[in-house]
């Protein structure tokens, strides 16, 4: 962050100032929520969560290096006390960001956000120093404390926003207002939250209605292939960039296909001209976040055979976004469990057929082992049981549904689609799920591993390919059952 006295913060935050004997002292190092990430100079954020209290290692942040903690009651150290914690970070983001001269991205949708985010990323930070979120940090809290890392040499700051609402994007685009901001998509991820993908695509919108003007230089990134985002043109008073494979988008792809191993190749096509790519992450789906990605950097200056080679070279940042790790036996394992949502499992079942086409004259075979998507509301059971069909339709060699009724919806929906019978099994447990699939598996095959991150299948993921992690898996007693 950039360096600011006690008595700034103190200041912009609103705050008073408790057990602080010079508040000349500056911040000079990062602004953390961890305890454990506190070094020399830095500024400890402490909030009461549902588990933890911030406030209960506000010493041991102080003894760490931290200057002052951030905090809603006096604690005996050094610390800026405010009535809102939450808001407080949030306001300070507010005055850093706005005392800096860096070009801000906003990134929202229903799906790819991550993913999107840290192509952007890669291809920006060859332009100059970028700054974005690690993970998903993509709310109220994570969105400020990565604002926070920016600094006077950061050109790019790159932010996801998610929303749990109405009103939420709208909230975090007034901490960081962004020039650029992109909306991916408006799909079913939430809707039992939000009441239907229409109220989602309002909520996205909120991105675009606070984007500033053209005349501003507020340039609005749009899905031409969404007919929910193509509609909020007329919702921003920005420019209008749209990417995507229809022919009127400023930035799309033609001649898309999957490599051998699965991974996209297309010819890339921009106002600055058109360039080959190969990516080497896996999935049909990721052409659309290269293209969003794509149309940003074109827009801020990087031409296309620059931006081909830079999505040809991107990987993957953020763990559990199919992550491919091959075993020495020959076994791919596709750890795709941050989260899911039907149209990105759709996607992931695609990808891992695609995947293991080259393997089925061998004998190879498909594995999806799928658990719930939660946050369907009404729609939970016809959503699980058209992904069930889908592994059908799509010859997925084998579908091990993990977990309780949801999975159970799975199952269901591919042994009602057609001849499955002991291609499609239902287990309790991630435990259970390991137990079959180390009985089973064989050289070659290729196996996804996908639910909601709250199903915690990543521990599958994990136990395949380290034989320490069978403990573990063990030990939680059929906690992936929901």
């Amino acid at each position: 962050m950039i360096s600011l006295s006690l008595a700034e913060i103190a200041s912009i935050v609103g705050g008073q100032q408790h057990d602080i004997p010079d508040d000349g002292r500056r911040v000079t190092g990062p602004v953390v929520a961890d305890s454990r990430a506190v070094g020399p100079g830095a500024l400890f954020v402490a909030f009461a969560g549902e588990r933890v209290d911030g406030h209960d290692f506000a010493q041991r942040a102080v003894e760490a290096g931290a200057v002052a903690v951030l905090a809603a009651r006096p604690l005996g150290v050094p610390a800026i006390v405010v009535d809102d914690v939450i808001a407080a970070l949030g306001a300070l983001a507010r005055a850093v960001v706005a005392r800096l001269g860096t070009t801000v991205v906003g990134l929202t949708g229903s799906a790819g956000k991550t993913s999107t985010k840290d192509l952007i990323a890669q291809l920006l930070q060859r332009h100059g120093p970028t700054v974005w979120p690690e993970g998903n940090l993509n709310n109220e809290i994570g969105l400020p404390l990565t604002a926070l890392r920016a600094d006077e040499t950061t050109r790019h700051l790159v932010l996801e926003m998610g929303a749990r609402g109405v009103g939420h994007i709208r909230y975090l685009a007034g901490l960081t207002p962004p020039r650029i901001g992109v909306v991916l998509n408006v799909g079913s991820a939430h809707i039992g939250e939000f009441g239907g993908r229409e109220q989602i695509a309002l909520a996205k919108g909120e991105l675009v209605e606070s984007l500033p003007s053209a005349e501003d230089g507020g340039v609005a990134v749009l899905n031409a292939d969404d007919p929910y985002v193509r509609a909020m043109v007329p919702r921003t008073r920005a420019r209008t960039i749209l990417f995507g494979e229809a022919e009127e988008a400023d930035v799309r792809a033609e001649n898309v296909r999957l490599t051998d191993l699965g991974q996209p190749a297309f010819t890339l096509r921009t106002p600055s001209g058109c360039s080959d790519v190969t990516m080497r992450l896996y999935g049909e789906h990721h052409v659309s976040n290269a293209l969003a990605a794509a149309a940003v950097a074109h827009e801020l200056g990087m031409p296309a055979d620059e931006i081909a080679t830079a999505l040809s070279e991107a990987g993957t940042l953020s763990r559990w976004r199919m992550e491919v790790t091959e075993r020495a036996d020959g076994v791919r394992i596709v750890n795709d469990a941050y989260n899911a949502n039907p149209e990105s499992m759709r996607a992931a079942l695609r990808a891992l057929v695609a995947m293991g086409a080259a393997g089925k004259a061998t004998g190879a075979r498909t594995w999806a082992v799928l658990g719930e998507m939660a946050e369907l509301g009404e729609e939970s059971l016809a959503e699980h049981d058209a992904v069930g069909r889908l592994a059908v339709r799509l010859n997925v060699s084998k579908l091990v549904a993990v977990g309780g009724r949801e999975a159970a919806w799975l199952d269901m929906g591919a042994k009602n689609e057609g001849s499955w019978g002991e291609e499609s099994v239902h287990v309790s447990d991630a435990r259970a799920a390991v137990d079959l699939l180390r009985s089973e598996l064989r050289p070659g095959d290729v196996v996804l591993v996908k639910a909601s991150r709250s199903v915690g299948l990543e521990r599958v993921a994990a136990a395949l390919l380290d034989e320490g992690m069978l403990g573990a898996v063990g030990a939680e007693g059929g906690a992936a059952t929901r």
